[in-house]
């Protein structure tokens, strides 16, 4: 990794409050769907999805998502809608609180129908984790449990859905893992879905279409958190607790760089149009963003503060970006000055 010139105060970072947030907001995944400018942010315990417009901030709900009490580390919260994914005019929507799956049209923001993804009984192990949309096979994939909180997969598989037919969903088939998924980064280009296995602390690449693990890789961590993905150069950055390794899959996985970022990561994002990494640590209280060269390596572009719990990013579009602060229930926006 080598040192850029740019620093924090190159960036803004301006607060997004959510609607009805009153204190902590359990939030996780987010999503950006760059054909609407839209930021999806499924607001858990509030019983909401809110949508931010890219252009103005202004903050859209989609209500009426079912909340349900569950068991995390000893003691019981409230959880509500944690998952997104972007698909073909919809946007897929994965709940904790009561183990369904459901549908939102991307433009008009009206709900569609919702699928039981397992028995709400079952708790978080069997509900909603990762929901992801694979385009080249129009198939939604589903991973389970909550790693990071010592919750294993109940059944240690991703399940896969139909959704040729965007806006009904069937179910399809179950990929065996043997071990919990976490973090995601689907690449349509070569037909591969990455993911983390917990339990072995490996990263591995799965084929979209035969279902079948077609590579393993050691990353040299086994606290493996979220991965982001340069497609087009083939490159996967895999975040390892308080650092980001970059692996070249076009070219067996070989490790060709990683940056320290502090400790606390969760999901990390990538910007293909400016080539930027984004990783926000959560412990460190800073977000790490780096220029990525043509051989895979890190330039440290800026080391920016945020707040202590602030994880999670989504790159946007020019330069902008958005992290998510649990804490205050509320969103980040950072924008290039």
């Amino acid at each position: 990794m080598m040192a850029g010139s740019t620093t924090a105060s190159n960036y803004e970072l301006k607060p997004l409050s959510l609607p009805g947030a009153t204190g902590v907001v359990r939030l996780d995944y987010f999503a950006y769907d760059r054909s609407t400018g839209r930021v999806w942010v499924p607001a858990s315990n509030t019983g909401s999805v809110d949508v931010i417009d890219e252009s103005s901030d202004a903050v859209s709900q989609v209500t009426g998502f079912k909340t349900g009490e569950v068991e995390l580390r000893g003691r019981k919260v409230t959880l509500g809608p944690t998952a997104v994914s972007v698909g073909d005019g919809v946007v897929y929507i994965g709940n904790r609180g009561d183990s369904t799956l459901c549908i939102i049209d991307a433009h008009s923001l009206e709900r569609g129908g919702c699928l039981q993804v397992a028995p709400p009984s079952a708790g978080p192990a069997a509900a909603p984790d990762g929901v992801v949309y694979i385009a080249a096979t129009r198939e939604l994939w589903i991973t389970t449990g909550a790693p990071p909180l010592g919750i294993s997969s109940a059944d240690k598989s991703i399940q896969v859905f139909d959704a040729s037919d965007p806006r009904h969903l069937t179910p399809k088939t179950k990929i065996p893992l043997n071990g919990s998924a976490e973090g995601y980064a689907v690449d349509n280009q070569r037909g591969l879905f990455y993911t983390n296995v917990e339990e072995t602390g490996k990263t591995v690449a799965i084929d979209v279409r035969s279902h079948k693990l077609a590579a393993t890789w050691n990353v040299g961590s086994t606290e493996l958190q979220g991965l982001a993905l340069d497609s087009a150069r083939g490159f996967l950055f895999v975040a390892c607790g308080d650092h980001v390794v970059s692996l070249d899959v076009g070219h067996g996985g070989a490790i060709t760089d990683s940056i320290q970022t502090g400790p606390g990561l969760d999901n990390i994002d990538y910007s293909p149009d400016r080539k930027l990494l984004y990783a926000a640590a959560s412990l460190a209280a800073t977000l790490t963003i780096a220029d990525v060269d043509d051989h895979g390596k890190f330039h440290l572009k800026a080391t920016v503060p945020t707040g202590k719990g602030v994880r999670g990013v989504v790159a946007g579009k020019c330069g902008t970006a958005y992290l998510i602060e649990p804490v205050e229930g509320r969103i980040l926006k950072l924008t290039p000055k």
